[in-house]
């Protein structure tokens, strides 16, 4: 296995802020696409374009074995929560305000540590039940039911939340029985089947030029994948995991300059409690726990365009120290 250097939370913590910043340049070319396009349409395209980056990463893997899954049901299952992510997602980001946006999928972490109960079987204690039920609590005051107009893209957005959760814990599950190739294909190939059945209600023409934005949207979402994967190995989980958070100041930016944006003082206070607690969460698993559902999913939701990192890192031999999915 290659040798990036040992631990240096240093190193770690630039490596997690580089990848959150292609991330977030990432979701900057769906939201400009997204005024042209419908997300099946960028969904499509962006997983299609997919396929050959990921290919040769995937021919890294040596295992013997078949693409035949293991636990079948739960691989549909994750198939089906990684592809309404996506989709909701990409949905949101088009438009809604990138900086109402993040607040809403970070609350991802939250639903995690609640779903680990029921399908891992691991424990949570008052103290992380609370930082959930403050952390929701947050993601009202974002989207102020009853004084702020609910869009559809908040219900999506809260939805690629769940979803995504789902997904994460589902790999926890099954990953250390399926095959890493398996995992990866699976949504992507879901991703094009259902987007290919779905495209002739929403189809556009296609400029060459967008074309060429959908294939950028392909390689920064494995670039920044990958570089989680290096930010994991260079550092300790405690310090890289909340580099996520670092989205929503590109949020502010980009949505200022580029989208002409403006943030109120409800949604950073909002986001701001949701980073609250999904840091106490994080720093409570590091400290007092031996369930780390949280610190064990590492990174963003999973998309077509994003493949989870800690699978494409068990395929490139880069899997980060105790790291079991």
């Amino acid at each position: 296995m290659p040798d990036f250097g040992g631990k240096s939370n240093a190193r770690g913590a630039a490596l997690g802020l580089t990848s959150m910043a292609i991330y977030a340049t990432h979701d900057v070319i769906i939201k400009h696409l997204g005024q042209t396009y419908s997300p099946v349409q960028i969904v499509f395209f962006a997983a299609l374009l997919s396929f050959p980056l990921l290919s040769v990463i995937l021919l890294n893997d040596k295992r013997e074995g078949s693409l035949r899954p293991v636990h079948p049901g739960w691989v549909v299952g994750r198939v089906v929560t990684t592809v309404v992510t996506g989709l909701c997602a990409f949905y949101a980001f088009s438009t809604l305000p990138l900086a109402q946006v993040y607040p809403l999928l970070f609350a991802m972490p939250l639903l995690v540590t609640v779903f680990s109960i029921p399908i891992l079987g691991e424990r949570v204690g008052i103290h992380r039940w609370a930082a959930v039920i403050l952390g929701l609590i947050g993601v009202v005051i974002v989207v102020r039911p009853g004084q702020a107009e609910l869009a559809p893209g908040h219900f999506a957005a809260m939805t690629a939340a769940v979803t995504g959760a789902l997904a994460s814990v589902i790999v926890r599950k099954i990953g250390s029985e399926e095959r890493s190739v398996v995992l990866l294909l699976s949504p992507l190939l879901g991703n094009v089947i259902v987007m290919a059945i779905l495209l002739p209600f929403v189809w556009q023409p296609l400029q060459i030029t967008d074309l060429g934005l959908m294939a950028v949207i392909a390689m920064f979402g494995l670039t920044a994948s990958f570089l989680q994967i290096l930010a994991y190995r260079a550092g300790e989980a405690a310090i890289v995991a909340p580099m996520q958070y670092s989205q929503i100041l590109w949020a502010v930016f980009y949505g200022w300059i580029i989208f002409h944006e403006s943030v109120d003082i409800p949604t950073l206070v909002g986001a701001g409690v949701v980073i609250l607690s999904g840091i106490y969460i994080v720093i409570r698993e590091t400290r007092v726990s031996t369930n780390q559902p949280v610190l064990r999913t590492r990174g963003r939701s999973e998309t077509a365009t994003a493949p989870r990192s800690s699978l494409l890192g068990r395929v490139l031999g880069l899997r980060a120290p105790n790291s079991r999915s």
